[in-house]
């Protein structure tokens, strides 16, 4: 726990104030830090965050001709399915169930390397992957990156503000930090390498791996629907990349608690399970914080997980050599039990109606 608990550069504001209680910073102290955070002339160890952000100002032009240009019913519907189904799902299965919590194995790195460049890379694995660590290690505690009692605008800016690795690590804690990587494939930085950049991953194989996947998949859409179909997708997959930052605020109830019986089953933090990031992404964002190594979180029959599908189909064709499905632990120790306990109580009231009549 202790090394979760420094594995991030924390914000100027802190995580925790004087009497171990989370800090809520003003709207004004979030968006300084996030400024001072992109400044990549004040430091150049914030070229992650930095990269991040200007990938979605790269699909703003996309976004601007496609509503200028291309609007219409069918590329809406087009958009839909690539932007919220595709990018969503495909954020679940590989940044989240992959890269995080390896909740599956794939056979070879070909597989591996496909599934990652299966939609335009948008979001860095390593911003993602060791800060959800953290997220799961201290859920709505002071410390979690994106700990929704600090409000919306904590949440949504968290990928700059919380979420990059500190740039002070001991050589032993780095090397600790990179193994929590080591299976997604990025090339990790030395130490040394580290100490100049502040980050596992390397600017110059980054930045490359993105032009080269976005050329990619512009030469792709180009060819199959000409600039309406590459500005439709494009624009979509920026939609995505936004709204994907507004996820964890809502998950977590909206720093509330809104979790409901029968329904979210975890009672360990705020975390609840929503239909529409569920259907859409496969995100039972309570189930998975029951079981987060599990390759499939969409436990009930009416639970749509999208992001299981796909890792269910590699293993059928061999690509994915071994998974975790936590379905059946989920139904013996929380589900069944629940309904017992609820035909229980419902007899016991029946009995106790009985006997007053």
């Amino acid at each position: 726990m202790t090394f979760l608990q420094t594995v991030l550069d924390p914000p100027a504001y802190g995580w925790r104030d004087e009497n171990g209680e989370l800090v809520k910073p003003s709207h004004k102290q979030i968006i300084r830090e996030f400024f001072s955070r992109l400044n990549i002339f004040k430091n150049k160890k914030n070229w992650l965050p930095f990269t991040s952000w200007m990938l979605i100002v790269g699909l703003s032009p996309f976004f601007t001709l496609y509503f200028i240009k291309y609007l219409s019913v069918t590329s809406v519907l087009i958009g839909f399915v690539y932007g919220m189904i595709i990018m969503g799902s495909h954020g679940t299965i590989w940044h989240h169930r992959y890269c995080t919590h390896g909740a599956y194995k794939f056979r070879n790195g070909f597989w591996r390397f496909f599934t990652q460049n299966l939609t335009l890379r948008i979001i860095p694995e390593e911003i993602y992957a060791i800060s959800h660590h953290v997220h799961h290690a201290l859920s709505d505690t002071p410390g979690d990156p994106y700990n929704a009692q600090a409000g919306f605008l904590y949440c949504f800016l968290a990928d700059v503000n919380h979420q990059p690795i500190a740039k002070n690590m001991s050589e032993k804690d780095y090397v600790r930090c990179t193994s929590l990587m080591r299976h997604t494939g990025i090339k990790a930085n030395t130490y040394a390498g580290y100490q100049k950049w502040g980050s596992i991953a390397s600017p110059l194989r980054t930045i490359i791996a993105i032009v080269l996947n976005w050329a990619f998949w512009f030469t792709v859409w180009y060819l199959v629907g000409g600039p309406a179909l590459v500005c439709t997708l494009f624009a979509s997959a920026g939609v995505w990349a936004v709204g994907v930052r507004t996820f964890n605020y809502e998950g977590h109830g909206k720093g509330k608690d809104k979790r409901r019986d029968g329904t979210d089953y975890n009672r360990e933090d705020m975390s609840i399970n929503q239909f529409w990031p569920g259907f859409v992404a496969g995100e039972w964002h309570n189930n998975h914080h029951l079981y987060p190594k599990s390759a499939r979180s969409g436990f009930k029959p009416y639970q749509v997980d999208f992001a299981w599908y796909y890792i269910k189909f590699l293993s059928m064709i061999g690509a994915v050599s071994s998974y975790r499905d936590s379905k059946q632990q989920f139904y013996r120790e929380y589900y069944r039990p629940a309904l017992n306990e609820a035909v229980a109580v419902e007899s016991l009231e029946n009995s106790i109606v009985v006997i007053d009549k």
